[in-house]
């Protein structure tokens, strides 16, 4: 663990002392939570948890992420007091009977929250399924994910409009932390409800714009983006993004359609582009300073008639600084490639 000044540590141990602030660090180690969720299972009023809240933010303790008119909280990670704050929780008796009755509180307000944000997949599934019924199945495409991406393990993993969730999911045991973002507040629920039932703690979603993305440059060691171009008027933009944020050495993964001319895609789901070529994309990832790498495509099986989609998997990099990325880390990279 690494050394704390002094005075930061009598600031940090001066915001836990108190019972509240304490349940609210036993509740937020469970997974994040919105000041709203806080106020209902602690039957407390909105000032004083947001009260509580704000000192154990400037102590560092937890961090707070704006989700548009919300805000949501969750334990310190990567900060000096990240470890301390983790072994004074391992030290708590989470059979203490407040403890337990928060959270069961807590998991009733994150059951109603699933319950809503299922209603909204179910009024969607049918425009997903048919997507879905145009292409090979998920779990091939999943599969090959897994596999042109690499074993890792990838500290770092950023999930460009991760809908769901589900590619956090996939890649929860190659990653240490995985990061989810999209810019529309239904799918985070749904996406956060479906991470908080399978138990990914390491995994978070949040608010964020892909062409804006609140994070600092050179922070990711894996950037997935997972049919979501074909969303955007400015793909190429999109891509320059996710490249600011790969630390040398890093990978982009990239699946979307290739090039095809179902126009109802355009019309009934919102479509901005009907797939794309190969060249084009490849010539995007070379704009945005990143090495094409692998390029994959998945071919619909043939009785599926006229109205198929394939599926393309791009893998770029973004070149590693020669004493950043060990002999190890090239071998894997260039043994990904050439699969």
């Amino acid at each position: 663990m690494s050394l704390i000044p002094v005075n930061r540590l009598l600031s940090g141990l001066r915001a836990l002392g108190e019972s509240t602030r304490l349940r609210l660090l036993a509740l937020l180690k469970e997974g994040e939570l919105n000041v709203k969720d806080l106020t209902r299972i602690l039957g407390q009023s909105q000032p004083r948890i947001s009260r509580h809240l704000k000192l154990l933010a400037e102590a560092g303790l937890v961090q707070r992420y704006q989700e548009g008119s919300w805000v949501y909280f969750r334990l310190a990670d990567g900060t000096d007091f990240a470890e301390l704050v983790g072994q004074i929780l391992s030290q708590v008796d989470m059979d203490d009977q407040t403890l337990k009755r928060d959270r069961a509180r807590a998991n009733a307000v994150k059951q109603e929250r699933a319950r809503t944000a299922q209603k909204y997949f179910r009024e969607h599934a049918a425009e997903w399924d048919r997507i879905r019924s145009l292409h090979v199945a998920e779990n091939d495409v999943e599969d090959m994910m897994l596999k042109i991406a690499g074993p890792g393990p990838f500290g770092n993993l950023v999930d460009c409009g991760t809908g769901t969730g589900r590619i956090l999911e996939l890649f929860s045991d190659r990653i240490d932390r995985g990061q989810g973002f999209d810019i529309n507040h239904d799918m985070l629920s749904y996406a956060r409800a479906n991470l908080s039932r399978g138990g990914y703690r390491h995994c978070q979603v949040r608010y964020g714009d892909l062409f804006n993305l609140p994070l600092d440059d050179k922070v990711a060691d894996l950037v997935i983006v997972h049919q979501v171009l074909h969303f955007l008027e400015s793909p190429a933009a999109a891509i320059v993004e996710a490249a600011r944020v790969m630390k040398p050495g890093a990978k982009l993964l990239i699946v979307d359609f290739a090039n095809h001319d179902l126009e109802f895609v355009r019309d009934e789901l919102a479509h901005q582009r009907l797939g794309f070529e190969d060249k084009l994309v490849q010539q995007w990832i070379t704009d945005a300073g990143l090495e094409p790498g692998l390029h994959k495509m998945l071919k619909p099986p043939k009785n599926l008639g006229r109205e198929k989609l394939t599926v393309s998997l791009w893998v770029a990099r973004k070149e590693p600084v020669d004493s950043e990325v060990s002999s190890t880390d090239n071998h894997q990279l260039l043994e990904t490639d050439t699969l």
